[in-house]
């Protein structure tokens, strides 16, 4: 374990990061640290939630000076995540005469601007913003010393690719690079091959790309029984903070607003609200307000949540990467996390190859019954009320009390209780009323088997087999010549087709193949 007192950091830094709390470097840190104070370009392949800011932050913070130039730019994918990382540069240069800005649409241009006229030392943009203020001449890029792509990934996934390339194109080219992302893509190998210096590669636990702290099961369940598999695991569960993953925005509006029905604190976070609305759900899930954040993949880019103790993948997402930054919002900072997908029957060949993806092999689990989830709920509620008791919590009821145990035997009288406070026999019955809109399955399929013969059969069990006459030249539905609308010409699939034809041309046919001239 490497220690920050170790890497001969300037004394202003580790002040700060003495004040931050932290003694130990991350795994990432660890690696990437060093191979930057060399001068040596950097990409690192870590998941968020690892550290990553300080890895990238303390080496330009270490090598820049107090020019009133900017001297570092740090690209982020969204907003949310501009804003978080100039915060953590922010507490990092605490101790240093140099300065740093944010720049994000959304926020008013002429307010950036007057923040730019403090000569930040620092910026940390969005593509898009960062190239209206290079057409506006109001941030110039010839004296930056250092550029960081942060989640790069997550760029290229929303389109910045052009921006990116037009960004590093209009950097000097002695300046430093480091890039960072959860996933190496080829576009990502394609940026460091044109705009890098034989960059030195960083890997975190090269052998899986989700964090070991992260548990990570699945539920082979029905789309329709979706909705009250979610209400039973919250219900087990009681997560301080979950996030729930639809794939689309609807599935995203009708989760909530179903969960919000059943009393559940949870909001919804998807591209079509606008910045006020998402700023507000924010704040919200992070000042504890909700415990329950419903989101698609694009809304939740960017994210930067601490405290965040399940993932729920409702729906499957469509790419592999989406998946890795899914999970990573759980397990952060060393803590565990647990991550729950659910995936109908048909998808289970796109979560095999999401496994052999990401090396890892998600848990199997059984849908627990609603026994189960009334079992945990009263668990918790007789925690709950034997807490109240021993706070002396109850004195405002002592009265009622006593009334009722007049005419009622005291077991009575609390079982009664606890079901008006449970409402179970109700509550199974509201989550059976809540219908969602259906959402087409992710189906992945298969390779086709190569057969004895050297030739691809289909899929179907070995059902789907060919003919091939070598006298008359003859082939059979899978081969022969198309008609106008692309269909065969003639069809044997059945198996009575193909005695017929069997017979026809006077072949004995295999047992098993019914193949012909052999």
């Amino acid at each position: 374990m490497l220690k920050f007192n170790e890497l001969a950091l300037r004394d202003e830094i580790l002040q700060a990061v003495d004040d931050m709390g932290f003694e130990v470097a991350t795994p990432i840190q660890e690696l990437a640290i060093p191979v930057a104070l060399s001068g040596k370009d950097v990409i690192g392949q870590a998941q968020t939630g690892t550290g990553k800011t300080a890895a990238f932050a303390i080496p330009f913070l270490q090598l820049l000076n107090s020019d009133p130039l900017v001297q570092v730019l740090v690209l982020t994918p969204t907003r949310e995540l501009c804003i978080q990382v100039e915060k953590e540069i922010h507490k990092l240069s605490r101790y240093l005469p140099v300065r740093s800005l944010a720049v994000y649409g959304g926020q008013e241009i002429t307010r950036q601007i007057r923040g730019l006229k403090d000569k930040p030392q620092i910026i940390v943009a969005t593509p898009g913003r960062l190239m209206d203020h290079m057409d506006r001449h109001t941030i110039k890029l010839q004296n930056l010393k250092f550029v960081v792509l942060d989640e790069a990934d997550e760029m290229l996934n929303m389109g910045f690719l052009e921006d990116i390339e037009t960004i590093l194109a209009a950097c000097p080219e002695d300046r430093q690079t480091m890039m960072f992302s959860a996933t190496m893509r080829s576009e990502i190998k394609s940026i460091a091959e044109r705009f890098m210096k034989e960059p030195e590669l960083v890997k975190v636990k090269a052998s899986q790309l989700t964090v070991p702290s992260i548990e990570q099961d699945y539920y082979e369940v029905a789309e329709d029984r979706k909705f009250s598999l979610l209400c039973r695991l919250l219900d087990i569960y009681t997560p301080e903070l979950a996030m729930v993953f639809g794939r689309t925005k609807r599935r995203v509006d009708e989760v909530t607003e179903g969960l919000q029905k059943l009393g559940y604190q949870a909001e919804g976070l998807h591209g079509d609200l606008t910045q006020r609305h998402r700023d507000m759900v924010m704040n919200k899930f992070r000042n504890g307000q909700i415990n329950i954040l419903v989101a698609t993949d694009v809304a939740a880019r960017g994210l930067d949540i601490t405290g965040v103790s399940h993932v729920f993948n409702f729906d499957l997402p469509q790419d592999i990467d989406s998946y890795v930054h899914r999970i990573g919002r759980t397990g952060r900072a060393g803590k565990d996390g647990l991550a729950l997908t659910f995936v109908e029957p048909r998808e289970m060949a796109h979560l095999q190859t999401i496994e052999a993806t990401i090396k890892c092999k998600l848990t199997r689990k059984k849908v627990p019954t609603l026994k189960d989830a009334q079992a945990k709920k009263q668990e918790k509620m007789y925690n709950e009320l034997a807490q109240a008791m021993d706070e002396g919590k109850y004195n405002d009821y002592q009265n009622i009390a006593l009334h009722l145990l007049e005419e009622y035997e005291a077991s009575d009288i609390l079982a009664a209780a606890l079901e008006m406070l449970g409402g179970e026999s109700n509550r199974e019955h509201e989550v059976q009323k809540i219908k969602l809109t259906a959402e087409r399955p992710i189906i992945v399929k298969r390779l086709p088997k190569k057969g004895r013969d050297g030739r691809y059969h289909g899929s179907k069990g070995g059902k789907n087999y060919y003919h091939h006459d070598k006298k008359n030249g003859k082939k059979d539905y899978k081969d022969q010549p198309k008609d106008g609308k692309n269909n065969s010409k003639k069809n044997y699939s059945k198996k009575d087709n193909y005695k017929d034809y069997d017979k026809k041309n006077h072949k004995k046919s295999s047992k098993k193949g019914y193949f012909l001239g052999e």
